[in-house]
């Protein structure tokens, strides 16, 4: 009986006291020997050679039968647990045997088959026992074995005391439970027996380091296979652990937090016995982790990119939302379940960075259109550290931040790239849109130009975007596009030229033509804004460009404003030549029909810019006061009394103040016209050399292009000629003259008496004193006029 315990029958074979005895005259070694029989039959010889028959009774009778492997998670259904002794058989016949990977055919051929006849054996056995249970009846109580021995009223003796139990021996998993365990993702377990497998193949070798196995042919030996065979299945399981936790939560079996702890701890425990196996022999799971989070982390990328819509932007843009996505899930849910020694968001981090690394270097090598270069570069320079690195734990990284996507020199690659194609794309698109605006211009329809804005926008679609990129690349992009608009302006200045050079232009109506001119005019102030913008932001080498830019407007603007100015002094010229004369001295007709046309006129200038028509209105303003005072100084009047003076002096206050009222309503700007004429009147007014001196000093001093003979044509005006006194007047204008500051001519716009022709006036020479300066011989040669020829006498006819 204590035999048949020990074999797991005594309840299924011999029955116990008090029930129905079951008939059965078979020996139990006889049945089991009868079982194994009709199995080894079915299934023939095993791999090695030997009979199944008897290798499958030696291992059911010992309790290690490899082919009764259950679905218990972590454990095989015939195998006994970690500690739990094996039975007495087992332990006699095989005691410390750790099964190989031989069987691993053999178990996925039997395990279905034997998994159903152990299921009908348990059912058997099951009924079995309930039958004798109710057989037997209750079982009665029985008193101690103290109570029995010690006599009533006695205390009891005290109970012997305990032996320890010796402590129990752990039994080594055969290398197929440790695959069943790894396939259920016990995988600390799975790596402490494969440890443990490996210190026995070290053991059994001599002594030497552990490592990769060698080649069979090398004299690799069989447990070392397994051991190497066992560290491929556990890395499966690990790395695709590794895939199903990016997914998401829930997804695949066994990705939870637990199999992810499970994942942290076989790292920490292979990562201490490479501290013992040596660096050339060390596995450096660690690493190959880290390898497997980059392989999942390009796997997702790639996956999120194809689909997305918009073109790079919009595959830049899915990116992004899949690296914040994957980034929240390992900072939440994997990153806490790893140990904390192994830095997981760290390694997660850097294998996302790398796997994008390799995207976008990939994106940069392709040939991209522009569009596409800019966001490639907006999203590495400014979403990427912003937007994703911006949100993630930089403190976590152990080496400090991570490295640029891109390299240094495919950066530069790239904005050279995009530099060189703005530059062609501007000078095309500028030369097509002056072309188009340019058909209009001699035409008679009703157009409004937009040149200037189409112009801006071309160039400000790069100059805005470049500079949200990085600040050099936009000093680049600024110093092209403002070359590129320097070329423009030159052949706008050349096309501006040749249209009001045209005869046919001429034929145009006043009004057609002077509409065109303003709105060329109105190109200049936002072309010019553009090119100071571009100026500051760009480099110092961005100079000579804008110099040029400027000079063309310049150009240009003077050209309009001349053909403008002259169209309307074209106009006004009648009444200009009703100036300075005896009838303008008791009426104001002509002035008023100067103040009428300058005032009807201005309405139509008023649609230029500020800018430029505050400087047409400073040139009109200028021109107006020089056409009001060259007839004075051709000496139309000659004021030889004090009186006619007086009233010459007093009509040119008058006309003073009427232009003053004109050109402050036209928002003139040049108010140091305005005590142009109210100077010369008082010349003209004053009586006192002292006085007038003063004047001519004031005057001298207000507009130093004023010239000596300006103020002899005044002196002869009044009337003072060949005196002391005009010697003095005279003499103040010479020393004004002679200074440096008067001799440094005043700028274009600030000049008045150089646009005023004075006539020379008369050589009067002293005959005596130039005699007398004369020797007698330099008068012999003088020519002398010859007396007349008398002329013939008429013979007086004789009367018939």
């Amino acid at each position: 009986m204590p035999i048949l315990k020990s074999l797991g029958m005594a309840d299924s074979k011999v029955p116990r006291a008090g029930t129905l005895p079951l008939r059965s005259s078979r020996n139990p070694f006889e049945e089991v020997s009868g079982l194994e029989e009709e199995e080894a039959a079915e299934l023939g010889a095993l791999p090695n050679g030997t009979s199944c028959r008897r290798r499958a009774t030696l291992e059911k009778l010992a309790g290690l039968s490899p082919f009764r492997l259950g679905k218990t998670p972590g454990r095989q259904a015939g195998s006994p647990r970690d500690g739990q002794p094996r039975s007495f058989l087992g332990r006699v016949l095989l005691p410390g045997i750790r099964r190989s990977s031989a069987d691993f055919g053999l178990l996925a051929r039997l395990q279905g088959s034997r998994a159903q006849g152990d299921e009908e054996a348990a059912g058997e056995a099951a009924r079995r026992l309930a039958f004798l249970r109710l057989g037997r009846g209750p079982k009665p109580l029985r008193a101690s074995l103290a109570e029995r021995v010690v006599p009533a009223g006695e205390a009891a003796p005290e109970p012997p005391p305990k032996v320890p139990e010796p402590p129990k021996v752990k039994e080594p998993l055969s290398v197929l439970e440790i695959l069943s365990l790894i396939q259920q993702r016990e995988l600390a377990r799975a790596d402490e027996h494969i440890l443990e497998l490996e210190a026995e193949e070290l053991a059994a070798s001599g002594g030497g380091a552990p490592g990769p196995p060698k080649a069979e042919g090398a004299g690799g030996g069989r447990r070392a296979r397994d051991v190497a065979l066992l560290y491929e299945a556990l890395q499966r399981e690990m790395w695709a652990l590794v895939r199903e936790t990016l997914a998401g939560p829930g997804l695949g079996a066994g990705s939870g937090a637990g199999a992810v702890a499970q994942l942290g701890q076989v790292l920490v425990q292979e990562e201490a016995a490479d501290g013992r196996r040596g660096p050339e022999a060390a596995r450096k799971l660690r690493a190959r982790w880290a390898e497997a989070v980059a392989r999942a982390a390009r796997e997702r990328l790639e996956a999120a990119a194809p689909g997305a819509p918009g073109g790079l932007a919009g595959q830049l843009e899915a990116l992004r939302g899949r690296l914040l996505e994957d980034m929240g899930v390992v900072r939440g849910r994997l990153a806490p379940s790893y140990p904390a020694g192994l830095g997981a968001f760290g390694t997660y981090l850097r294998g996302y960075h790398g796997a994008l690394a390799e995207w976008i270097g990939a994106a940069a090598r392709r040939r991209l259109p522009l569009a596409d270069r800019y966001a490639l570069l907006h999203w590495h320079n400014q979403v990427y550290p912003r937007e994703v690195l911006g949100l993630v734990d930089m403190v976590a990284l152990e080496n400090g931040e991570l490295g640029p996507l891109l390299s240094p020199g495919t950066l530069r690659g790239l904005e050279d790239e995009c530099v060189t194609d703005v530059k062609a794309q501007t000078r095309a698109a500028l030369l097509r849109v002056l072309q188009e605006d340019g058909e209009h211009w001699g035409s008679t329809e009703d157009w409004s130009s937009n040149l200037a804005q189409d112009v801006c926008e071309l160039l400000e679609e790069h100059t805005e975007r470049a500079p949200r990129i990085s600040q050099e690349f936009g000093e680049r992009m600024a110093h092209c596009c403002l070359g590129g608009l320097a070329e423009f302006l030159q052949s706008f200045q050349q096309r501006v030229e040749r249209f009001h050079e045209n005869p046919g232009v001429r034929e145009l109506p006043p009004d057609t033509y002077i509409s065109r001119t303003i709105s060329l005019v109105n190109c200049g102030p936002p072309l010019r804004a553009l090119a100071e913008r571009l100026a500051r932001v760009g480099p110092p080498e961005s100079e000579p460009a804008r110099e040029a830019a400027a000079s063309a407007l310049d150009r240009v603007i003077r050209l309009c404003h001349r053909i403008l100015t002259d169209l309307l002094f074209q106009e006004l010229q009648p009444h200009f030549s009703k100036l300075m004369r005896r009838k303008w001295l008791n009426s104001s007709e002509a002035l008023d029909g100067i103040v009428g046309t300058l005032g009807a006129k201005a309405l139509a200038l008023r649609r230029m810019q500020d800018e430029p028509y505050q400087a047409l209105v400073a040139e009109l303003h200028r021109r107006a006061l020089v056409e009001y005072v060259r007839p004075l100084f051709r000496g139309r009047l000659r004021c030889g009394s004090a009186r006619t003076r007086s009233r010459v002096a007093g009509r040119l206050r008058e006309d003073a103040a009427q232009l003053e009222r004109l050109f402050r309503r036209l928002e003139s700007q040049a108010s140091w016209l305005d005590a142009v004429v109210p100077r010369l009147a008082e010349v003209l007014r004053l009586e006192d050399t002292p006085s007038i001196q003063m004047e001519v000093g004031v005057l001298v001093r207000d507009y130093p292009d004023i010239r000596q003979k300006h103020v002899a044509t005044l002196l002869d005006i009044r009337g003072l000629r060949h005196t002391a006194a005009r010697q003095e007047i005279l003499a103040v204008t010479r020393d004004l003259e002679l200074c440096e500051v008067a001799a440094l001519s005043p700028p274009r716009d600030r000049a008045f008496f150089a646009d005023i022709p004075v006539p020379r006036p008369p050589v009067c020479l002293s005959l005596p004193l130039f005699l007398g300066r004369l020797t007698l011989s330099r008068l012999a040669c003088l020519p002398w006029p010859r007396p007349p020829a008398p002329s013939p006498l008429r013979r007086p006819q004789a009367r018939r």
